[in-house]
């Protein structure tokens, strides 16, 4: 059950409506597969705010390159090799620049399906240090929910590990620009990476933060809660979340993730108090954040799922 509730909580449900994203920012289309030009040399595609039971189709995440003089380096490739061919086709009508690395922000199948488009490019693929690690124990699993759930368009999505791993810091030079990763903690999964592109201080988190969408909890809320905050201290003009759009107004988007997982964390804690059981918690924790976010119904409750069972013993 534990395994079956960490697969589902992965494709999760997203969304803070409260924050306005930059969007006097270039908008391409290219062959449906839209991008949009955030800063000098770096792009974001949007996937869109589905659930598992509504239409997943491996492009729920957002995805990102950024170019330098020397070559690219593509931020998360999709949930399966056709977005991530589609990322491709899009890079190369931007640029014929080599794609010198794929970094991948964390473990989950919509952020990390796509890589294996960009294997005939000989890039060096960059995870976490606990990356490659995760991705083998979940393989099987992994498979086969795609399969459930893409059907044809899961053939060829394969697993690619990180040949190149972040242990603490690290710093990637594509020419004249340079990206700074971080390895964090456990908080979102034990696989979480964030980096910033010096150059126009554009900070990626992954899916540390969630913007319109509700934030998810896979591993560790507390260690979460923890490190939304670290990001308050970064230099960062603008923020791309791992779901929804890119804004300037990056703090108040931290502070709106951390007032619900706070509100989620301390119902949860006063539910076991009165020893309620984990299913009324689920209908009422975090109620009054409901109207905030997109699939709140059914994100809230997987994250009541997730974390209720580790707080019965804190």
């Amino acid at each position: 059950m534990r395994t079956l509730m960490i697969t589902m909580s992965l494709f999760g449900l997203i969304g803070c409506g409260s924050i306005n994203s930059s969007h006097a920012n270039q908008q391409e289309k290219h062959e449906d597969f839209a991008i949009e030009q955030v800063a000098d040399g770096t792009y974001v595609h949007h996937g869109k705010h589905l659930d598992i039971d509504t239409g997943y189709q491996g492009d729920i995440c957002n995805i990102s390159f950024v170019v330098g003089s020397k070559g690219v380096a593509v931020i998360d490739t999709g949930g399966s090799l056709k977005v991530g061919k589609q990322l491709r086709a899009a890079i190369r009508k931007v640029t014929p620049l080599p794609v010198l690395y794929v970094i991948n922000t964390h473990v989950h199948p919509d952020h990390v399906y796509g890589n294996a488009a960009f294997l005939a490019d000989k890039p060096i693929f960059v995870g976490h240090d606990k990356l490659a690690n995760t991705m083998e124990l979940r393989r099987e699993q992994y498979a086969k929910l795609n399969a459930r759930l893409l059907h044809e368009d899961a053939q060829g999505s394969d697993l690619i590990k990180p040949t190149l791993t972040v242990k603490d810091k690290l710093t990637l030079d594509l020419g004249d620009r340079k990206l700074e990763l971080t390895a964090h903690p456990v908080a979102h999964t034990n696989t979480d990476v964030s980096l910033i592109d010096v150059k126009t201080s554009t900070l990626f988190t992954g899916d540390l933060l969630f913007i319109e969408r509700t934030p998810v909890v896979e591993a560790d809320i507390k260690g979460l809660i923890a490190e939304l905050e670290k990001l308050k201290t970064s230099p960062a003009k603008q923020v791309v979340p791992g779901h929804g759009p890119v804004t300037k107004d990056w703090l108040a988007a931290l502070s709106n993730a951390q007032r619900y997982l706070n509100l989620l964390l301390a119902d949860v804690r006063a539910s076991i108090k009165k020893n309620e059981g984990m299913e009324k918690a689920m209908d009422n924790a975090a109620a009054g954040e409901k109207d905030k976010w997109q699939l709140f119904e059914i994100a809230n409750r997987r994250n009541v799922n997730t974390i209720y069972p580790g707080l019965e013993w804190e």
